[in-house]
C-alpha cells in the first residue's frame, strides 16, 4: 500500500474525531462539576440522582452507552414532536460526554475530599460562601490532587473514541475500515500501524498538555498547602 495516498485519507478524517473528543471532554467535565458539586454537598434527591448517573456510567461499556445514546435521543425527541436533528455524531458526542462525565466525577470528588479539613475551617472562618472557598481555597489544591487523574480519564476518552464507528461516526477509525475494504483487507497491519501513530500522538499531547499544568500548579501541592491556607483564603 502506498502510505502518501493512505494517509491522507485517515487525516481527513482527524478533525472529526478531535471535534467528537474536544466537545465531549468539556461537556462532561462541567458533567463532572455539577454530580460531584451534588454529592459532596449531599443535596437530597440531586445527590442521589448524582450517584446513580456515576455508577451508570463507570458500570455499563462505552460501546453499549453510545448505542444508547443513539437509539434513545430519537425517541426523547419525539417526545417533544420536534424534528429528529439526532446524528451518529450527536450520539457519539452525547454518549461520550455522559461516560466522560462519570468516569471524571470520581476524579474530582475524592480531590475535594483529599484537601485538609483546616483548608475548609480556613475559609469558613473567613466567612468565605461555598463557591469562594472552591475557587479560593479548596479548589487550587483540589486541582492538584485530581490532574493525574484527569489526565488518565483523557487518554481513556481519546481511546473510546474509536468505538463511535459502531453507530456510524465516520472518524478516523471508521476511515481506516472502509480504506481496507476499498483494497480487500490486504493491508490491515499497516493500515492499524498508521492508527496506532495517530491514537499514540493524541494520547501524548494530552499526556503533555497535563503534565504542564500539574507543573505549573506545584505550588498548591498536598504538601505545602498547609502552611499556606490563611494566606490564600485572606487574598
Amino acid at each position: 500500500m502506498d502510505l502518501s495516498i493512505m494517509i491522507p485519507e485517515l487525516l481527513k478524517a482527524l478533525p472529526l474525531t478531535l471535534a467528537i473528543t474536544f466537545t465531549a471532554m468539556i461537556a462532561g467535565f462541567l458533567l463532572a462539576l455539577i454530580a460531584t458539586t451534588f454529592r459532596v454537598r449531599r443535596i437530597p434527591v440531586l445527590s442521589q440522582l448524582a450517584d446513580l448517573y456515576v455508577s451508570y456510567a463507570r458500570s455499563v461499556p462505552v460501546v453499549l452507552q453510545l448505542f444508547v445514546a443513539f437509539y434513545g435521543l430519537p425517541l426523547i425527541v419525539a417526545l417533544f414532536e420536534v424534528e429528529d436533528f439526532v446524528s451518529p455524531n450527536v450520539a457519539a458526542i452525547v454518549g461520550l460526554s455522559l461516560y466522560h462525565g462519570g468516569y471524571l466525577s470520581e476524579v474530582l470528588r475524592p480531590a475535594y475530599l483529599a484537601v485538609e479539613r483546616g483548608q475548609h475551617d480556613a475559609a469558613d472562618s473567613l466567612g468565605y460562601t461555598f463557591l469562594q472557598k472552591i475557587l479560593r481555597v479548596v479548589g487550587p489544591q483540589a486541582v492538584h490532587i485530581a490532574l493525574p487523574g484527569y489526565g488518565n480519564s483523557i487518554i481513556y476518552l481519546i481511546h473510546n473514541v474509536a468505538l463511535v464507528m459502531y453507530i456510524g461516526a465516520a472518524d478516523v477509525m471508521a476511515t481506516a475500515h472502509l480504506v481496507m475494504e476499498r483494497d480487500y483487507n490486504q493491508y490491515q497491519f499497516e493500515t492499524y500501524l498508521v492508527l496506532a501513530v495517530i491514537y499514540s500522538l493524541l494520547c501524548l499531547v494530552a499526556w503533555m498538555v497535563v503534565r504542564f499544568f500539574e507543573t505549573r500548579n506545584a505550588k498548591f501541592a498536598p504538601n505545602t498547602a498547609p502552611a499556606k491556607a490563611t494566606m490564600m483564603a485572606s487574598v
